[in-house]
């Protein structure tokens, strides 16, 4: 069981990349929530991201960077070790559907069984936030005609929209 140290840690992990309003959205809330909040950066070096590790961590702290309790790191490997690794037993989870439960609940048992002292807590996503995912918003990037750039303004931190927009036209 963890040590009670009267302050609380959670740890938010994925891919980030970019980094939504919905994301956004899951890291102010658990702010608010907790006295601490890490954003763990996954690295998998099995995909090709579109931004880069450290691109994707500036741009985290950028769209943070008012939050002065939350941190962001990259990691690899599994989340519940991450999660230890950070000195935290709480992983913190955004869902957005019933199809996120489904997924989600799969990964929760599976974490359980890795490292049954980690906790999972789900806050659901605003609901102006639920059709938001970074597949969608890469495909709007790249297709979408006429002023981009103010479209994506209802899906992305002001921070990401241009680093967004110069990746998919070197593509």
């Amino acid at each position: 069981m963890p040590v009670d140290t009267g302050h609380s840690h959670a740890v938010y992990v994925g891919s980030f990349d970019p980094l939504t309003l919905g994301h956004l959205d899951i890291i102010s809330r658990g702010a608010r929530i907790f006295d601490r909040l890490t954003i763990g950066i996954g690295v998998n070096p099995d995909k090709q991201p579109l931004f880069s590790t450290e691109l994707r961590i500036r741009l985290c702290q950028a769209a943070v960077k008012d939050l002065p309790n939350v941190e962001v790191k990259a990691f690899e490997g599994l989340a519940v070790e991450f999660v230890r690794s950070c000195d935290s037993w709480v992983l913190l989870r955004g869902v957005r559907s019933l199809t996120d439960i489904d997924s989600e609940f799969t990964m929760t048992l599976a974490n359980r069984v890795l490292d049954d002292r980690i906790e999972s807590v789900f806050l659901m996503s605003a609901e102006r936030y639920n059709h938001i995912s970074s597949s969608l918003i890469k495909q709007i990037a790249r297709m979408a005609q006429g002023n981009v750039r103010d479209r994506l303004k209802n899906f992305l931190p002001e921070c990401i929209i241009n680093p967004l927009l110069e990746r998919v036209q070197v593509q």
